[in-house]
């Protein structure tokens, strides 16, 4: 037997006179078989009780690995259905503003949206702040689901203002790109942001729409869009499956002290 194969069988093994606790040793075990290919992107992994009865171990072992490795972003899971393993996450720069529609389009991805809701709406306390009006003015509210080659990846809710912004109740979001219609279309062109990024976990009614289980990561982000002069357009908030978005940014310290 080659070294290769023996170092392969061992990694297949979990040992109960290793230092290792036996989770540790299982979530190796399946590390090395993502990076074997022996599991593909989009695979379901065995269940719990699959595990515990090929490794001789309990099911709450089972379960303590596969939750780590969900909480890494390998796997995910999908609500009745079980645990996969991620593909390739989505990489988005936090230099560059970018709506959904282009950011796929970038990556050879088909955009495309379900609208949950679309409707005038008088703008509270919080909402008025961002986009610098008074409370109670009315704003177009648009509360949509994003996708990707028919994977939903983020809910997001948009508070757009401006003068005529009613006229948006007449356009298909399902199919067109918000920031697209409002640069070529009503003169609105969004040209900068200011972004929050959050970490959280779903709730039911969210994991039910992007297909997830019910506490798993999501990414919370929270952005004010302007157009010229720095006046305020749209103030949004999303949520991204964390399992399929990662986002990128680059530092630079102004000022070196030795």
């Amino acid at each position: 037997m080659d070294d290769l194969l023996l170092g392969r069988l061992l990694m297949s093994i979990i040992s109960r006179n290793s230092p290792l606790p036996r989770y540790y040793q299982l979530k190796e075990i399946m590390r090395e078989k993502i990076r074997g290919e022996e599991w593909k992107p989009g695979d379901l992994i065995p269940s719990e009780r699959e595990l515990s009865e090929q490794y001789g171990i309990s099911r709450m072992t089972a379960r303590q690995a596969i939750t780590e490795l969900v909480n890494e972003g390998l796997f995910y899971r999908e609500q009745g259905r079980g645990t996969f393993v991620s593909r390739h996450r989505i990489t988005q720069h936090l230099t560059q503003l970018t709506g959904f529609t282009q950011d796929m389009q970038a990556r050879g991805q088909r955009a495309s949206a379900h609208v949950l809701s679309a409707r005038m709406w008088p703008a509270d306390e919080k909402i008025a702040e961002r986009l610098h009006i008074k409370s109670g003015d009315n704003v177009f509210r648009l509360h949509r689901l994003r996708i990707a080659d028919g994977d939903p990846l983020a809910l997001e809710t948009s508070f757009i203002h401006f003068m005529g912004c009613e006229r948006l109740l007449e356009e298909d979001l399902n199919a067109h790109s918000l920031y697209h219609l409002l640069d070529v279309k009503y003169g609105q062109p969004p040209l900068e942001a200011d972004q929050e990024l959050e970490a959280g976990l779903v709730g039911a009614d969210e994991a039910r729409l992007l297909k997830i289980s019910v506490g798993s990561p999501v990414l919370y982000t929270r952005r004010t869009t302007y157009t010229e002069r720095k006046q305020p357009i749209e103030y949004a908030a999303s949520m991204y499956c964390g399992h399929k978005y990662t986002f990128y940014t680059h530092l630079q310290r102004e000022h070196f002290v030795r």
